[in-house]
């Protein structure tokens, strides 16, 4: 197959951060992949797709997913200017880190979310880091 067709099918960093963002909201709504994809009309494993930008949306399934998100369509080109995997939305992308996220809103007392957030700078920084390979000087 020429290189510029197999290039077109591949989803481009928009449509990464597009999945993304679908995700993000669908999580945060409270909903399964299998109920957004029911609503929607496809399978689990196809708005898994989506998510991960492995399968482009089409623009009339866009339109419905925003509108079953309860959220404006350009909600989900959010972060589309910048590179995916740097993202902040990244970050909240991932189940847990959203979980987290989830709790830590819940924390109103300002001295606790403090607490919260040394504490996880702390197991942070007690994990270890794969080491970087060093440039060889020529």
């Amino acid at each position: 197959m020429p290189k510029a067709k197999r290039d077109a099918k591949r989803p481009s960093s928009i449509d990464i951060a597009v999945g993304r963002n679908v995700r993000i909201w669908r999580m945060a709504r409270g909903m399964s992949q299998a109920q957004l994809a029911s609503r929607l009309g496809v399978t689990f494993q196809q708005l898994q797709k989506y998510e991960v930008g492995a399968n482009r949306i089409g623009t009339g399934r866009l339109v419905k997913v925003a509108t079953m998100l309860s959220i404006p369509i350009q909600t989900l080109f959010e972060g589309t200017d910048t590179d995916p995997a740097r993202s902040v939305l990244a970050l909240v992308a991932d189940a847990r880190a959203f979980r987290l996220a989830q709790a830590f809103k819940a924390i109103d007392n300002s001295t606790l979310r403090l607490s919260v957030v040394y504490l996880v700078e702390k197991i942070a920084a007690a994990v270890p880091q794969p080491e970087r390979r060093k440039k060889r000087s020529k």
